[in-house]
């Protein structure tokens, strides 16, 4: 098994895509650690604010609710924020209100995200490339040297040049597992603001 010394510089070896290809794993490396924290944050918030929400207009108590929204801070408290400031205006109005900071919301929630959908495609074919320029190279050697040249030395240009490869699949195979696993988590996000806006509006058509 490689140590970490003996894979940095293996991987050292793999060209200038090699470079490239670095880069994309740190960007995406960094927006995989960002959104996970930030969403296991967003789901825990709201399923507190939600409990305390719901019970609050299954009371009738708007105003409290209100209040509630506004010293949580929260996102789906902003979206029913945005809903009850709206209550006098009616019914569509405050539907509005709410699809429109709901939209936000979702903008939030899938920052970095296409991103990281670009870095899963785009980084295992920087490893082709880095793969094709190094056999390129290989072959390159072999015409100068007339067809005399050493297999040994061949073969280390050809693994060298695979490095490339093996790095790119392996930064894009991370950033789409990650990107897979995001989507379904605001997914379930989004069905926490769904339930506040339903139960919004069915307070709102209550009190009409």
């Amino acid at each position: 098994m490689l140590d970490n010394e003996t894979l940095f510089s293996l991987l050292a070896k793999g060209g200038v895509m090699q470079i490239f290809i670095a880069l994309a794993s740190i960007i995406a490396i960094a927006i995989i650690i960002e959104r996970y924290l930030f969403l296991i944050k967003t789901k825990r918030e709201a399923k507190t604010f939600l409990r305390e929400y719901s019970q609050l207009l299954k009371n009738n108590e708007i105003d409290a609710a209100l209040e509630f929204s506004r010293e949580s801070g929260t996102m789906l408290a902003r979206i029913a924020e945005k809903g009850l400031t709206s209550i006098k205006l009616g019914k569509d109005r405050v539907a509005a209100a709410i699809e429109s900071e709901g939209k936000k919301a979702i903008y939030e929630l899938e920052r970095g995200f296409t991103t990281l959908s670009t870095i899963s495609g785009v980084a295992p074919l920087l490893g082709f490339l880095g793969t094709v320029t190094g056999m390129i190279s290989a072959f390159m050697q072999i015409q100068n040297s007339e067809g005399v040249v050493n297999p040994s030395a061949l073969a280390g240009g050809i693994w060298e040049a695979l490095i490339t490869t093996a790095s790119g699949l392996a930064v894009g195979i991370i950033a789409l597992s990650a990107y897979n696993y995001f989507l379904s988590r605001v997914k379930r996000i989004i069905l926490d603001i769904e339930t506040v806006a339903n139960i919004t509006l069915d307070k709102i058509s209550e009190t009409e």
